[in-house]
């Protein structure tokens, strides 16, 4: 069964490292919690420069950190200081408000840095989206991990395909990491209403159809298929969940279901009521000045940044 939707992310230059941005775009808002997903890079560095996002807020989602190259050093208003490195898990949970800066470590800069990975936005049940703030890390080699004929899987957050990783989410989803060698397939996990596959690399095909890297393939309730390695493997992101309790508002790093408490959040920013991040307190990113949007199913909304 062919996919029910292809996206095509949208591309932006960060000087010379691409950021491409799969969701939310105007053909869909969410898959499952997941309404954010941006592929950095692969790029690099240069000698004395890195990866500098600056201190900024969020409220009513989870930041997910995976890496396939690299690494990042994430500070936040907890204070919070914590790399993250390939296979490993950074799971921020923002709910009332939480700010954060991610930047290549100094002590990195002295040399090229290659920089490749994920990073994902998962939207908080109305119920959880004033929870207090936290992180977790989880070192890869305690998320779980299978080989089968060709294919390997890290689970890194949720339920799927019998195995639960330890990450505490808080609505019920998948999210996991597979590498193919030639022609290896791995099935769609059963008992999620909503699925899809970014295809980091290589080339899958799914019922006679073939797709390249760089897309979002997004799959039909209750389809049983599997999606199959093209001559040269492939490198999957599989993810999805239940359908979230309704359509989300955005703005800039803001996600809610109620444009007065993003329109307070921001007023919360400007007055610096969220926060400073300890060792990160001298540079902060400023509020965009733009109007609120309402974000229904489908709604194409820009971010003030293509970075988080």
């Amino acid at each position: 069964m062919k996919p029910e939707l292809v996206i095509i992310p949208r591309a932006h230059d960060l000087g010379g490292f691409e950021v491409r941005r799969a969701l939310p775009t105007k053909q869909r808002q969410m898959v499952g919690p997941f309404i954010f997903l941006d592929q950095m890079g692969p790029g690099e560095f240069l000698t004395g420069s890195g990866l500098d996002v600056r201190p900024h807020p969020h409220i009513g989602l989870s930041t997910l950190t995976y890496l396939y190259e690299g690494e990042i050093l994430h500070r936040d208003t907890l204070g919070v200081q914590q790399a993250i490195r390939p296979g490993e898990v950074n799971w921020m949970t923002a709910g009332r408000g939480i700010a954060h800066s991610e930047r290549t470590d100094a002590a990195r800069r002295g040399q090229v840095n290659r920089l490749f990975g994920i990073q994902s936005w998962v939207a908080l049940p109305r119920a959880r989206e004033e929870a207090e703030p936290a992180f977790a890390h989880h070192a890869a080699g305690e998320l779980p991990f299978v080989e089968d004929g060709g294919m390997t899987l890290r689970l890194v957050c949720g339920e799927g395909w019998g195995l639960r990783s330890p990450v505490t989410v808080s609505s019920p989803l998948f999210y996991a990491d597979v590498a193919l060698a030639p022609e290896a397939a791995v099935p769609l996990p059963d008992g999620h209403e909503e699925r899809a596959a970014y295809v980091v690399s290589g080339q899958v095909e799914v019922a006679g159809d073939v797709f390249d890297a760089g897309r979002l393939l997004v799959f039909r309730a209750g389809d049983r298929l599997s999606l199959r390695a093209g001559p040269h493997g492939a490198r999957l992101l599989l993810l999805g969940g239940a359908a979230m309790d309704g359509p989300r508002h955005i703005f800039w790093n803001f996600v809610s279901s109620s444009r007065e408490r993003i329109e307070q959040a921001k007023q919360d920013w400007k007055a610096g009521r969220f926060g400073t991040v300890p060792g990160d307190e001298h540079e902060f990113i400023p509020l965009p000045e733009a109007r609120v949007t309402a974000r229904p199913q489908g709604e194409d909304v820009g971010r003030g940044s293509p970075t988080t």
